[in-house]
């Protein structure tokens, strides 16, 4: 055995050596990209699952303000009717009154309204 020989075997092992440990390196790079990756994975659903409940939550609560607003709005125009069907009564009982109190001063005026409408259509 030379020399040339003994140096050939030694650099062929150091070759082999520190290509066995660049193999383990790269698959433990490998395993660490796969592991961050599953973080990346998990971190994005849970966010994906937070921005949907909290879409959930805004659209029931943008629903109830709704149905909120709409029941305060039938509320109000109920009790807007229920006035001016009052007001109605309260009117139609004092020309009531009034008529049957002067009936030919109201015939009267009625004549006069019609003329003053018929001379307005005129025109």
């Amino acid at each position: 055995m030379s020399i040339a020989d003994g140096e050939t075997r030694m650099r062929d092992w150091i070759d082999k050596a520190t290509a066995e440990r660049l193999e383990k390196d790269v698959a433990a790079v490998k395993n660490d990209i796969a592991a961050l990756t599953d973080q990346i994975t998990d971190a994005l659903n849970a966010f994906a699952n937070s921005a949907g409940k909290q879409a959930r939550r805004g659209y029931k609560q943008a629903r109830e303000n709704v149905d909120s607003t709409l029941d305060d709005m039938s509320e109000r125009g109920s009790a807007m009717m229920g006035a001016a069907q009052d007001a109605y009564g309260s009117i139609e009982e004092t020309l009531e009154d009034a008529i049957t109190a002067r009936p030919l001063a109201t015939v009267g005026i009625a004549l006069g309204i019609g003329f003053l409408i018929g001379v307005a259509w005129r025109r």
